[in-house]
């Protein structure tokens, strides 16, 4: 094995720390996720112990990043990111648009046609949400609010406010997430300028 190969191994145990610490779990959290021991991950972390390729790959999963990442491969100099969808249930897709762990996180959704009447599944979690609708009609329930958001509108919010998302009775819908941990949100630098009409009135 030559010193290029030593290297990039020996790296790959702080790199597994500070992924799992930026997204703020614990060994036995990982454990859980991966299916590695707390034993084994932590002598990964501290570079005890050359990892495997069965232990990047669920490693790799957990912290939402590619195995090239993972390991600091070489730039092969093409920009295009490999987008995976992830099956949802139902018929919905999610499509990871960032790859980095922790801060703002970036996904498409692509939700098919449901019932105008369909009774949403609340949830909540720890984070702020934006999200901004492509195609079709978007039916967001959140708290005691029923709305429907078409093509070019925006919500944000707190997700620890009960929420639903779901497709409406006219067909399927497209939308894009970005969602980010407590007291981080969506940031607008510069908004459009009023019409002068509705400034005079």
């Amino acid at each position: 094995m030559d010193d290029a190969v030593d290297r990039t191994l020996d790296a790959v145990g702080p790199r597994l720390k500070r992924l799992r610490l930026r997204r703020e779990v614990t060994l036995a959290d990982l454990a859980a996720e991966t299916g590695i021991s707390t034993s084994t991950l932590s002598r990964l972390e501290a570079g005890l112990r050359r990892p495997t390729l069965e232990q990047l790959l669920p490693l790799a999963r957990a912290h939402g990043v590619t195995l090239d990442e993972l390991v600091d491969a070489p730039p092969t100099g093409d920009p295009r990111i490999n987008l995976r969808p992830i099956p949802a249930g139902d018929g919905a897709v999610v499509l990871p648009l960032t790859r980095r762990p922790g801060g703002v996180q970036a996904y498409k959704f692509v939700l098919p046609a449901g019932a105008d009447d369909a009774v949403p599944d609340m949830r909540t979690h720890d984070g702020y949400d934006w999200v901004y609708v492509l195609n079709g009609t978007l039916r967001l329930v959140l708290g005691e609010h029923d709305l429907r958001l078409e093509p070019g509108e925006a919500a944000e919010f707190d997700t620890r406010t009960p929420h639903w998302f779901g497709a409406t009775g006219g067909g399927p819908v497209e939308f894009l997430s970005l969602v980010g941990r407590q007291g981080e949100r969506a940031h607008i630098r510069a908004a459009p300028p009023r019409d002068s009409r509705s400034a005079e009135q």
